[in-house]
């Protein structure tokens, strides 16, 4: 017997199979999202680090290499995100990912064009924030995620937002393989999305010598959670460089934040002014963020890059969720989520199985 793995989310995206690739700076680029495409899962190119050029080119890319539908992940805040609205409706992209600091235009907007809005939550009061909003369905992030992340273990958050919330959903922190697909439509969710997993794929375009460093990993506390990045708790991988930023003061983390800033304006083509007002942005947008936060927050994506884009993982920072102590090779995005599939059915069968068989419990 065959065991359809087909939700409700997979009709609303467009795809065979309830997977999700999330989208991550340096990482999710045209080739890896087409490739998740084509193998039956859906994926959301990254464009927070992109500029609208840029983006464009990387969407007419994507047209290029599958025929499957896919979406953009962008900030809402960030100094082109006009532009990239523009662009998610002018190609009529089918999803849009976002995190905190939405505004409902924006969403109005989106949901106007006929995309579908899935923000990224690691908390219930946001995920029922976010459906206020007009979201149509919600990627929930538990601890284990790499990135920016929450307190709270996906086991404990995903039936707390389920029990809160009205729209599907979708469950990422922890997940790699078919058992936690299987786990995660049993508790109620409509699939799983993953960012670690599609990372350390043979279509990822981190380079070589990051890539090794991520696959040696084997002790999931090597893989911790840091305030000395950006001033948030971000789930990264122990290096040399989160141990100096953790000794360093406050003047060392202005300096580095400035040295970042100052990359930033002159890969975004900004001025001093429309930089500041960016920065400013970021603020409004999380109000939990203290002003000499947001400032630091420049760090991430510049020491990021350096890891994920230069190869020069000693010298950046290596977000990364807990599972890639579980991952010890390399495969295609098509082995990944066949491999997901199978192993799901597996387990689901067998729970049936157990289910039909064992006698009734008398309580």
């Amino acid at each position: 017997m065959t065991l359809s793995l087909h939700t409700p989310i997979c009709d609303v995206l467009g795809c065979r199979y309830p997977v999700i690739q999330t989208a991550m700076g340096w990482v999710a680029d045209a080739r890896l999202v087409a490739a998740v495409g084509n193998a039956g899962g859906f994926g959301f190119l990254a464009a927070a680090t992109l500029s609208a050029e840029r983006l464009e080119a990387e969407i007419r890319q994507v047209l290029a290499l599958t025929d499957q539908p896919f979406g953009i992940n962008f900030h809402m805040f960030q100094a082109n995100a006009e532009q990239v609205l523009a662009l998610i409706v002018k190609y009529r992209l089918r999803a849009a990912s976002y995190g905190r600091g939405a505004d409902r235009q924006s969403i109005d907007r989106l949901k106007q064009a006929g995309v579908i809005c899935i923000p990224t939550v690691g908390a219930v009061r946001h995920a029922s924030k976010a459906v206020e909003l007009g979201a149509d369905a919600l990627v929930i992030q538990g601890s284990e995620g790499g990135g920016h992340t929450g307190v709270v273990p996906t086991s404990m958050l995903l039936p707390l937002v389920l029990d809160a919330v009205k729209v599907p959903v979708l469950a990422a922190g922890g997940m790699h393989d078919g058992r936690g697909l299987a786990a995660a439509l049993a508790c109620g969710a409509q699939g799983i999305a993953m960012g670690t997993r599609f990372l350390l794929t043979e279509e990822s375009p981190v380079p070589a010598s990051t890539l090794e460093r991520y696959l040696s990993v084997r002790d999931p506390a090597r893989i911790r959670v840091s305030r000395a990045v950006d001033g948030l708790p971000q789930r990264v991988i122990d290096n040399p460089t989160l141990q100096r930023l953790e000794r360093s003061g406050f003047i060392c983390q202005a300096e580095q934040a400035l040295r970042s800033a100052w990359y930033y304006k002159q890969q975004a083509g900004l001025s001093f002014y429309r930089l500041l007002r960016v920065a400013l942005s970021t603020w409004r947008a999380d109000s939990e963020l203290s002003l000499s936060m947001a400032a630091r927050a420049a760090n991430a994506p510049q020491l990021i890059r350096l890891a994920l884009s230069d190869g020069r993982p000693d010298d950046g920072v290596l977000p990364s969720g807990q599972v890639a102590a579980n991952i010890d090779r390399l495969q295609s995005c098509a082995q990944v989520i066949e491999t997901i599939v199978i192993q799901a059915r597996q387990r689901l069968l067998a729970l049936q199985t157990w289910m039909t068989t064992t006698p009734e419990v008398q309580i």
